[in-house]
């Protein structure tokens, strides 16, 4: 829970004291996802293990996602709609994923969207 929003009805409650305490934490935690994105934009992927990712996923029920999504990922990793998608790297696995997410019911697409995250970390963390 967020402390300081607690102190809400007191005379010394500070909005802005809040606010920046709240802003700092959330700017705290940004700083490792930027280097994670950094680092999987640098990790090129030799196809085959794309569609063994892909297959881990799906087949072997190893993400917490639709099946039938499977082609839809292997689709948009092998033919992605936008250029900055093309090279072959954990980044672009990631974004076929998650635009293949795109086509689920939002709270499907929000667990399966979070559980992609940890599974693309475990599947790939020998590689950092």
């Amino acid at each position: 829970m967020f402390t300081p929003v607690l102190a809400k009805h007191s005379k010394s409650f500070s909005l802005v004291d809040s606010l920046a305490i709240g802003v700092e934490r959330m700017q705290r935690n940004f700083e490792p996802m930027r280097k994670q994105v950094e680092a999987w934009q640098r990790s090129e992927l030799a196809d085959v293990t794309a569609k063994v990712v892909i297959y881990e996923a799906f087949v072997e029920g190893r993400l917490e996602a639709p099946k039938h999504l499977a082609r839809s990922v292997h689709d948009l990793y092998f033919e992605p709609k936008y250029e900055e998608f093309r090279p072959r790297t954990i980044w672009s696995l990631s974004n076929a994923f998650t635009s293949a997410f795109k086509e689920l019911d939002p709270i499907p697409q929000f667990k399966a969207t979070a559980k992609l995250g940890e599974f693309l970390e475990t599947r790939f963390s020998q590689t950092f």
